[in-house]
């Protein structure tokens, strides 16, 4: 790691929080004559990954110099009054448990805007495009970043905007419906949240989640915590999305366009898991102690219902779509995640933060690959690629059909890859929750999250070996096979859930001092 200043590194994290908004205003305004290129469009689109990808470099260079030994303390802290009335700071900061968060953010984002720029969306104006791209990635990343309750609602508003219109405006077919369908859903959810937020707030008499966080709910009475847990939770739940609160999410994956699936799957169900962490278990432990039996009751029933749908649309005859399926896949491993939160354990909790990592990486690249092989066939039926247009992927595009069975394989959870220590350091969790919860009930939901994990390896198999494998009936042409762009953008997401699989202590060692500080209030 390398040595930086202090204040070079609350600037870095101010721009990386700031940068993209910028970038989005100067996509909206005529590209000067000499960097126009061959047209506008392209201009626009090239502007888009050099703003990502400047923003990428700054992440990566906050997270080099983040100082590793002390990864529970937050660092390039921003903390400046903004509204006095209400003592809101514009209070920024990260430590090891946002700062992944971040990296990932960024990553995820600037690979979107590099696969935008060789396969530009079919749609409007790339303008309004790339705007949109650039106000989603800075308010993710300002969602991570910031660290007062009132920013964190406003942050975490600002993502719906532009999802909505990437969903609604570039989307495939039922884009409509699926949009208003995402807003409606996210936005009662806010609504909810926000009031649980108000409470808190002012019962606390601050907003700042640092200070609430080492107060660990002294200051809230039992049944201040449990309402306020109460409603922040449904609006945390919704984003996730926790079963029965996910309806939106398969729908919203179906129609968005490929970019928009990676980006919602990739950064923005983490967003809900983070604010369980980072709000609700250190403010209100109280009110979280008292739910945890119910959220993690509510995990398990997600991971079982999420497994069972993908079975049945990988099934033969039920024609179901390949991005529905893995939409509901995420319903199953979010609930994994939301199952290591529920046991208040330093053991689970950082098994839930691996595992949203993992996730954001494995799922991105099955979104991604899911985008390429319908470019080359024009569908995502899985009754239809199955039988002909697609089938035997191995024998037509064998580099597109070997990522597709490597991300196949890293979502069930094969060890020496990054999705099995989530969710196995979520079950070890379950084995021996936190004290005060029943351990009988908590034993139930790890055998049941066990069996998760068998059906989640049979739906991914049946996929594989449908689509991979064979079922051609009839001699089909060879499709194209993996581009040069798409390598680019999908080499860095299999290296780094290699990497994560095999060395799982390069993000453990992060996030597990600031896990067990935050479960102890600060005081440690």
């Amino acid at each position: 790691m390398i040595d930086i200043n202090e204040s070079v590194m609350q600037f870095l994290l101010a721009f990386v929080v700031a940068g993209p908004l910028l970038g989005a205003v100067a996509a909206l305004l005529p590209a000067p004559p000499g960097l126009k290129g061959k047209s506008p469009e392209q201009a626009v689109l090239r502007h888009g990954v050099t703003v990502t990808g400047v923003i990428l470099v700054a992440a990566v260079v906050l997270a080099l110099g983040f100082d590793h030994d002390h990864p529970s303390k937050m660092q390039a802290t921003t903390d400046i009054s903004w509204i006095p009335a209400l003592d809101v700071r514009i209070h920024l900061g990260t430590d090891g448990i946002s700062l992944p968060l971040l990296v990932l953010t960024a990553l995820l984002t600037f690979l979107c805007a590099l696969y935008s720029y060789f396969k530009p969306p079919t749609g409007p104006s790339p303008k309004a495009y790339v705007a949109l791209l650039l106000l989603l990635e800075s308010g993710t990343l300002a969602t991570f970043a910031v660290l007062d309750l009132l920013l964190f609602f406003l942050a975490f508003e600002t993502v719906l905007v532009p999802m909505y219109f990437l969903i609604a405006r570039w989307g495939g077919e039922g884009r409509t419906r699926a949009a208003w369908k995402f807003i409606l859903f996210t936005l009662l959810g806010s609504v909810v949240m926000l009031l649980g937020l108000l409470l808190i707030g002012i019962k606390a008499g601050t907003f700042d989640m640092v200070a609430l966080a080492t107060d660990n709910g002294r200051s809230l009475t039992a049944s201040v915590q449990v309402i306020a847990v109460l409603a922040i939770g449904i609006g945390l739940a919704v984003k996730t999305p926790m079963w029965p609160l996910h309806s939106w999410l398969p729908d919203a994956h179906t129609a968005a366009p490929t970019v928009g699936s990676v980006l919602l799957a990739g950064v923005l169900l983490k967003m809900g898991t983070y604010g369980f962490v980072r709000i609700l278990l250190p403010v209100a432990p109280h009110g979280f102690h008292t739910f945890a039996p119910y959220l993690a009751a509510f995990a398990v029933v997600g991971i079982i219902y999420g497994s069972l749908a993908c079975l049945a649309l990988a099934r033969r005859g039920a024609r179901g779509d390949l991005k529905r399926l893995i939409a509901y896949s995420s319903v199953g491993h979010m609930g994994f995640v939301l199952l290591g939160i529920a046991t208040m354990t330093p053991t689970g909790v950082n098994g839930a933060l691996f595992a949203n990592i993992a996730h954001g990486l494995i799922t991105g690249l099955l979104f991604f690959l899911v985008g390429g092989v319908k470019d080359r066939t024009g569908t995502t039926d899985l009754g239809t690629l199955a039988q002909g247009t697609g089938g035997a992927l191995y024998g037509r595009a064998p580099r597109l059909g070997g990522l597709l069975a490597f991300g196949a394989v890293a979502s069930l959870g094969l060890p020496g890859l990054a999705g099995f220590w989530g969710e196995m350091l979520a079950l070890f969790g379950s084995f021996r929750p936190a004290a005060g919860l029943s351990r009988p009930a908590f034993l139930t939901f790890m055998a049941i999250g066990a069996f998760g994990t068998l059906l989640t390896a049979a739906y991914m198999l049946i996929v594989v070996r449908r689509v991979c494998m064979g079922g051609a009936e009839r001699e089909v042409p060879r499709l194209a096979d993996v581009h040069g762009y798409e390598f680019a953008a999908w080499t860095p997401l299999v290296t780094l859930t290699v990497v994560a699989g095999l060395w799982p202590r390069a993000l453990l060692g992060l996030t597990d001092p600031a896990v067990q500080q935050l479960l102890a209030g600060g005081t440690r």
